[in-house]
């Protein structure tokens, strides 16, 4: 006989009470307990000889057989490179953003435009008829993609057996309850037995199960941490809603590299793929305006040039303001430390605003010297050359360190034209700099590149 038993769940780390308390022990959040109803079945432990014939045996590595099985392409570039190659049969992908960011429509143009496969596509959070509003603006369509609303997890595996797809989407997970739970769908305990359920059905029939999630205002995943665990691959779909811009980058990934992203611009028709995306980074004239420079920048594996925008000038007030838009705040007070202590630049007393055009966001320390002498031309009024781009860490003592990469941002910078780039002298030593027809200058402290910007 079922006994029903409640317990409280946090619903932002997973932990579990048997009372409701007001702040978690475990993540310290407030006000995150929520009640849940759980059974309990008795269950008599079985002895050493009343266990059953286990389903399968432990086998030798050597003995395993490996069948090489095809990826399934989504017939969009930048998905397949951040998956690294295409959806592996049987995985499990979770696929999480901000609300609004654009989630289900990158699923839906994925989904019409695999004109070869067999898609079934469940939404508990809109009906069939918004779906079809929502496909009708975007360019493609698929004769073999099922549509259903449900957000019963029996159901869905109802309708799977019936149509056998070849690629399941569940949106959203935070919407999908299970009857072996009697918590509230999105839920830590429903979250949780309904992304096992899934888990199962793709490794045993070996169909790909894409789950879109929601993200919490801290901007992690929802749910318990166990989501992310039991995927095969966790991709987060960021940008500003402000700007056109997305970036598709993956956090996990079991099958490929996580170094990889994927850059989607948002129009009226949908998601356009961005393949060059240094072009569209660069396409405002600078020419004549100071407090701008250009940063040979590394995102993953992929390279582009981004345009770094300062302004400085006198505090209006009494406490100076920092402000940096798509750069890391912390970093930017080191960096006018530097400039203050290594370079003799006093800054104390100016307010200091700094934006990565395009609305990205970008966590390279390679462009440290082009934030530095963005500043220092906005401070002095000074003009940077517009055919120069820099790339280069700048440490605590004011050395430029060496970045990663280098030759692939010395050909980038080539392709868009620039006549000469500032680059480390240490990274510059391994690598044969007569292969690019541009001027590379060397240098290894900030006093340096700021005499070659302002000589």
């Amino acid at each position: 006989m079922a006994k029903a038993k409640s317990i409280y769940v946090c619903n932002n780390c997973g932990a579990d009470s048997p009372k409701w308390i007001g702040k978690c022990p475990s993540c310290g959040e407030w006000n995150t307990y929520q009640e849940e109803i759980i059974r309990t079945d008795v269950v008599k432990r079985p002895t050493v000889s009343g266990f059953h014939a286990p389903k399968s045996k432990p086998v030798l590595l050597s003995d395993v057989e490996l069948a090489e099985e095809p990826r399934i392409s989504t017939a969009g570039g930048e998905f397949d490179r951040v998956l690294g190659g295409g959806i592996v049969p049987g995985s499990l992908i979770l696929l999480g953003g901000e609300p609004g960011i654009g989630k289900s429509t990158l699923v839906l143009q994925t989904v019409l435009r695999m004109k070869d496969r067999k898609v079934l596509y469940v939404s508990g959070e809109e009906s069939v008829q918004q779906l079809k509003l929502r496909a009708e603006r975007i360019t493609g369509e698929n004769q073999q993609a099922w549509f259903v609303s449900e957000t019963s997890l029996e159901e869905i595996f109802v309708h799977a057996a019936n149509i056998k797809p070849d690629l399941l989407i569940i949106d959203s997970i935070q919407t999908v309850s299970t009857e072996v739970a009697e918590s509230s769908p999105g839920s830590v305990t429903q979250v949780k037995e309904s992304a096992a359920a899934l888990l199962r059905y793709a490794k045993e029939s070996g169909t790909p199960v894409i789950l879109i999630g929601h993200i919490n205002k801290e901007g992690v995943l929802a749910g318990p941490k166990v989501l992310e665990h039991i995927v095969d691959t966790v991709l987060l779909f960021e940008g500003d809603q402000q700007y056109m811009y997305r970036i598709l980058r993956s956090i996990k990934n079991r099958f490929g590299s996580t170094a990889e992203i994927g850059i989607y611009e948002m129009l009226q028709d949908g998601l356009r793929e961005v393949v060059n995306p240094s072009e569209l980074l660069l396409s405002q004239n600078h020419t004549g305006l100071s407090g701008i420079s250009i940063a040979a920048a590394i995102e993953g594996i992929r390279p582009f040039l981004i345009e770094v925008q300062a302004l400085v000038s006198t505090a209006a007030y009494g406490t100076p303001q920092r402000s940096a838009t798509g750069f890391d705040l912390r970093r930017l007070n080191m960096l006018l430390a530097v400039l203050e202590k290594r370079a003799g630049f006093k800054l104390a007393q100016k307010d200091v605003f700094l934006n990565i055009a395009g609305g990205i966001k970008v966590n390279d320390t390679a462009i440290d010297l082009a934030v530095l002498s963005s500043i220092l031309s906005s401070s002095l009024d000074l003009i940077i050359d517009k055919d120069i781009c820099l790339a280069g860490e700048v440490g605590l003592s004011g050395e430029i360190r060496a970045v990663n990469r280098i030759e692939q941002r010395l050909f980038e910078a080539q392709k868009l034209g620039f006549n000469r780039i500032i680059i480390p002298k240490m990274t510059a030593s391994s690598i044969d700099l007569s292969r690019f027809k541009m001027e590379i200058h060397q240098v290894s402290k900030v006093e340096e590149a700021f005499k070659l910007l302002f000589a």
